[in-house]
């Protein structure tokens, strides 16, 4: 099987950070964009994700949280009432 040759230009600091990185993995620079286009081939697609996240405060990010907590644990139904009811008898 015949290779070829792929370049391509990055900024120095990106690809000394990379480098720093694979060492610590066992891996060359060379040997992981190799990885990455066969599972690219692989995958006939890039093999991550490439959405972009919400812009969230903190506040509404942990909100949504707890609601999707709640909603596994069946509770998501409760009233402002029965949830203090529940504290309370924690507490005890």
């Amino acid at each position: 099987m015949a290779s070829t040759l792929v370049q391509f230009r990055t900024e120095d600091t990106e690809k000394i950070k990379s480098i720093q990185i694979l060492e610590k993995l066992g891996l060359s620079l060379p040997a992981y964009l190799r990885m990455c286009m066969s599972r690219l081939n692989q995958e006939n697609g890039i093999p991550f994700s490439m959405t972009l996240e919400k812009e969230y405060s903190p506040g509404i990010y942990a909100l949504e949280k707890a609601s999707k907590i709640a909603e596994e644990y069946g509770i998501s139904d409760m009233s402002l009432d029965e949830i203090n009811a529940e504290i309370a008898e924690a507490r005890k």
